[in-house]
């Protein structure tokens, strides 16, 4: 496996990308209510990618017919935009990636549309703190394992599963990269992390069984008991110290996240 270290040149590329794809879900944030449908919210983010000189990587990704990813109720991922509405209730998670200047930028975020149950408003939180828990671990000489042992350790004792068919990915010039981040395992397993690399962390988590299915279109992923199911992602620099949150939002600070309990 050959993971690939950034140089100067490159980790800047990827910091703006980064912004830009941050930037997209703060946009976003202000139409995500009850009523839109998922394909209106493509065609406002993919206008917005588009204006600021770069690229939805998504959109003709092996056939990809979207630009961005919306993952409603018990869709893990992958979720095609269409012409349903959201509803008072609904959980959503958009995963945008935009490709400028030849670099990508990786992320989302999950949305309760309305007033979300006590079971969605739990299940989103537990996904967002397991991020954290495993970006404030993200340093050289930390390997994969603890980081997806963290993310396990968190969120199976609430009575939830790790999604395991999909995972974290190294990124870059390419969309998907060396290595494959997965989000369980052992401590002391797993590739060991170096200052320069670039990669997501995205847990994806049920709040039933871990089991999936794929619908015939190829690309829906949901979970087979229909539990609800969600995801929350950044893309993340591994600096000498520590990390960067190359895709950190307006409403997030890196001393939450760093000293999140």
């Amino acid at each position: 496996m050959a993971i690939k270290i950034k140089t100067a040149d490159e980790i800047e590329k990827m910091r703006i990308a980064g912004r830009l794809a941050a930037s997209v879900l703060e946009m976003i944030t202000p139409h995500v209510k009850a009523g839109i449908t998922t394909d209106e919210l493509n065609t406002i983010c993919h206008d917005y990618i588009v204006e600021h000189d770069a690229y939805p990587a998504p959109l003709n990704y092996h056939g990809f017919p979207k630009s961005i990813c919306t993952s409603v109720n018990h869709c893990v991922c992958h979720g095609i935009p269409n012409d349903k509405a959201l509803k008072n209730g609904d959980i959503i998670n958009i995963d945008v990636t935009v490709r400028k200047d030849g670099y990508h930028g990786d992320t989302s975020k999950m949305f309760i549309v309305g007033e979300g149950s006590i079971l969605a408003k739990r299940l989103v939180q537990a996904t967002q703190d397991s991020l954290y828990k495993a970006i404030k671990m993200v340093k050289p000489g930390v390997q994969l394992g603890d980081l997806g042992s963290v993310i396990q350790k968190h969120v199976e004792p609430l009575g939830y599963s790790i999604v395991r068919e999909f995972c974290g990915h190294g990124i870059g010039d390419e969309f998907h990269e060396d290595p494959q981040v997965l989000h369980y395992g052992k401590p002391g397993t797993g590739e060991t992390l170096e200052a320069g690399m670039c990669l997501t962390i995205e847990p994806m988590v049920n709040a039933g069984k871990r089991h999936t299915k794929i619908l015939g279109d190829k690309w829906t992923v949901l979970t087979k008991d229909r539990s609800l199911s969600a995801q929350w992602e950044h893309t993340l620099l591994v600096t000498e110290t520590g990390v960067e949150i190359m895709t950190l939002r307006e409403d997030e600070t890196i001393d939450r996240i760093i000293n999140h309990s």
